[in-house]
């Protein structure tokens, strides 16, 4: 049940976010009362409009207020602040707006090679900063944000919601006791699928200057979960990666969906239309700023890889073989953890393992839903031990908000920030920036032929163990 907590609570939830700890509120001392924690938000796509804008609104607006909105497209900043229903004032010069409102906390949630910027801005000017992830998307932005956050005494943590899941933390919950002995190799698959890993080459993600590749921008997802899961750094990679399917691969291209003549016969033909909120969010705005949200898969500047694989060598001297394929019939996920006295294998969405009624389309949608009934049943992990039958150990899970991650993650931050969590699922800067280490070290490696050691990225040494 919710309760009336004060600011001091909620920047007491960052701070420990931050450092992977568990602090008592009064160690702080804030005195700041009753006062509303003050927010201000730069960036307003999906992803900043919805999970870190208008939800903190609908479940927290008791204890917290936005004070300022920034963003470069005059248009989405209206559409923005009218869709997250806030009365604030709204801004193209975010240091315009850090200063005249002295917030509390920054979220950036702007295009992932822009993270940097305010990230080291918002912590310059006296603000603890919350960035979606990935951190950033190279090893100089990197380094930049580590020195920044170290000379600013301030507070920076990481969006990484996919820990807090019922799923994934029945997965740490079982290599955290040692169920199958020491683990020494995993295998780890992800596959997305012609709707949403299309989607990828369709925006301003399909250029590696602004998104980093999908190395970075969504492995980064799946490599903190590694390192959360095996609780070490990653040491060395060794990667392969190419662009065969969408990009120049393809024969045929057009200007954007709305504007081509190959709309009857494209199997990626995507109508924006068809959603009223990316009407407004982004067809409506595309005359401020240029962007174009139906772009393309086939246009020729895209310069990202859309088949990745990777081996990863960690510091406590566990192997992972990792692949992410972009164009999947299906979307889902298979990892199996080897161990000294047993194997322990998990996975989601595969539909040879089950009877799945939902489209792809569908299934994520519900994934990224934010409001509204979530389906609701139960997912398999299987744990099996030398010698003995394998057991099937039944997960309760929840469709919406990331398979219930972001719930979980928002509630650690605002409701129960002093709850001491034995998953040690906060993560700071470390945990982003050696997330997207690997990315950058498989993007070089690709590059290079060559395989690419984590500690020549950055002053950060691997450790064996994480904390």
């Amino acid at each position: 049940m919710k309760t009336n907590y004060s600011r001091r609570s909620f920047i007491t939830s960052v701070s420990m976010l931050a450092i992977g700890t568990t602090l008592n509120a009064s160690t702080f001392g804030f005195g700041l009362g009753k006062k509303k924690l003050k927010i201000a938000l730069v960036g307003t796509g999906v992803r900043g409009t919805s999970f870190w804008g208008r939800r903190l609104v609908e479940n927290y607006s008791d204890i917290l207020e936005f004070v300022g909105i920034c963003d470069i497209n005059p248009g989405r900043l209206a559409y923005a602040k009218k869709y997250m229903k806030v009365q604030c004032n709204t801004y193209s010069d975010f240091e315009l707006m850090v200063n005249e409102n002295k917030p509390d906390l920054v979220i950036v949630t702007t295009t992932d090679a822009t993270h940097h910027e305010f990230i080291i801005k918002g912590l310059g000017l006296g603000c603890d900063v919350l960035t979606e992830k990935p951190l950033t998307t190279d090893e100089d932005k990197c380094q930049q944000i580590l020195d920044a956050e170290r000379k600013s005494k301030k507070n920076l943590i990481v969006g990484f919601n996919y820990r807090w899941t019922p799923y994934t933390t029945k997965v740490k919950e079982l290599l955290m006791n040692n169920s199958i002995g020491k683990i020494t190799s995993v295998d780890f698959n992800w596959y997305l699928n012609t709707h949403h890993g299309a989607s990828y080459f369709r925006r301003w993600h399909g250029l590696r200057q602004t998104g980093g590749t999908l190395w970075v921008h969504k492995a980064t997802h799946h490599f903190d979960l590694l390192n959360w899961w095996l609780d070490s750094d990653p040491e060395e990679v060794f990667a392969y990666g190419d662009l065969e399917h969408y990009g120049s691969a393809n024969s045929f291209r057009g200007n954007n969906c709305r504007d081509c003549e190959y709309t009857k016969s494209c199997d990626y033909y995507w109508d924006i239309t068809k959603k009223q909120r990316d009407v407004d969010l982004y067809l409506k705005n595309e005359k401020h700023d240029g962007y174009i949200r139906d772009n393309c898969v086939f246009r020729k500047e895209i310069n990202i890889y859309d088949k990745m694989s990777a081996q990863i060598k960690y510091a406590n001297n566990v192997v992972v073989n990792y692949s992410l394929t972009t164009y999947s019939p299906f979307e889902g996920w298979r990892i199996a953890f080897n161990g000294q006295k047993g194997r322990i294998e998990a996975w989601l969405d595969i539909p040879y393992n089950k009877q799945e009624k939902l489209s792809q389309e569908e299934l994520h949608a519900l994934e990224m839903k934010q409001d509204g009934k979530e389906i609701e049943n139960y997912k398999p992990i299987i744990e099996h031990k030398l010698w003995e039958d394998h057991k099937t150990i039944q997960v309760p899970y929840t469709r919406g908000g990331h398979g219930g991650g972001d719930e979980r993650l928002h509630n650690k931050i605002f409701i129960n920030p002093e709850e001491k969590d034995p998953y040690e699922r906060a993560a700071g800067v470390r945990d982003g920036a050696m997330s997207i280490l690997i990315g950058v070290a498989a993007r070089k490696s690709i590059e290079s032929g060559k395989p690419i050691k984590i500690a020549e990225l950055t002053d950060l040494e691997p450790r064996p163990n994480r904390l």
